[in-house]
């Protein structure tokens, strides 16, 4: 390839991500963080809320005020479990064993809103919400896995007697002021925390998704060779997981090796991997089952390096 086109392939790639990319996924992220807030103040979240939390115990082990955590990152982002798991008010509904699993229930859901109406530009709507379907299974194993392998730890000290067993959750995100004031706050902040989303995801999606598509794709042309242009890599990825195709294609269904870049991708910035939506949909590589399998892995493998660290 060569340490001149190397470096060309690299600058145009990131340009071309930031430019044709990251600036679309910042628009989803405005709008969608607008919506998600307006929902908060009015009531929709915390009617779902209502509506979902008989569902909790018999599906995830969880008290129902668990399902909050669930809406939070699903109309945000996977931090927003951070800041409840930090509320006194709210940890004191949970068992430990309970609270550490909120963390696999909560970020199953991390983004949600955001990865379905990306997925919905495609023209995949339906296949999107089939994903969000798989998402609830992954959380649902994600959440019974982890409370199943730490219920013996010596280091829990299970004290159900400070449980607060109400049904009534007291964390409140409604703000003071008429209707047209707090739709006018909730849009401009929720857009405000959007627009933060947005620039966050940048040294991601430049960064992951330069190397992981240098390691994906070949050259343009291949009669041609290495031109430095955008995109172009050697595809190391793909012969890795050609090894194992066998076990990909029969989990995931995918027809291609390079797919795998997706949930790799995934596991480090869920905006990461959308980005790179756009080369696959280019190359004629994805379908119905690709974006359904695509949503799941989203959703519940989103940004898992860092917020479970954290």
């Amino acid at each position: 390839m060569g340490v001149a086109n190397m470096l060309n392939t690299i600058m145009n790639t990131a340009w071309d991500l930031l430019m044709n990319t990251v600036f679309y996924i910042m628009g989803i992220t405005v709008l969608s963080g607008a919506l998600g807030r307006l929902f908060i103040e009015f009531g929709v979240v915390r009617l779902l809320e209502i509506i979902l939390k008989p569902l909790m115990r018999p599906l995830f082990n969880l008290p129902g005020v668990a399902v909050l955590a669930g809406l939070m990152t699903f109309f945000s982002d996977n931090p927003a479990i951070i800041s409840l798991a930090n509320n006194k008010n709210y940890r004191s509904y949970f068992t430990k064993v309970e609270l550490i699993s909120l963390t696999n229930f909560g970020t199953a859901f991390g983004m949600g809103l955001i990865v379905i109406t990306f997925m919905s530009g495609f023209g995949y709507f339906s296949s999107a919400m089939v994903g969000v379907a798989g998402a609830v299974v992954g959380a649902i194993v994600a959440t019974r896995l982890m409370q199943w392998l730490i219920r013996n730890t010596d280091e829990i000290k299970e004290d159900n007697d400070n449980v607060n067993t109400s049904t009534e959750t007291k964390v409140s995100y409604k703000t003071k002021g008429g209707v047209f004031i707090r739709f006018l706050n909730s849009i401009l902040d929720g857009g405000k925390e959007g627009v933060s989303l947005g620039l966050a995801i940048i040294p991601g999606v430049l960064i992951i998704s330069s190397l992981v598509m240098i390691m994906t794709f070949g050259p343009k042309d291949a009669t041609v060779g290495y031109q430095g242009l955008a995109y172009e890599g050697v595809p190391v990825l793909p012969k890795v997981a050609g090894q194992i195709w066998w076990l990909f294609k029969g989990l995931f269904g995918f027809q291609y090796s390079e797919l795998i870049a997706f949930p790799i991708t995934s596991l480090g910035s869920v905006g990461a991997a959308l980005s790179l939506m756009k080369s696959f949909v280019a190359k004629g590589m994805i379908g119905a089952n690709e974006v359904a399998v695509f949503t799941a892995m989203g959703m519940c493998w989103s940004g898992y390096l860092s917020t479970h660290t954290a």
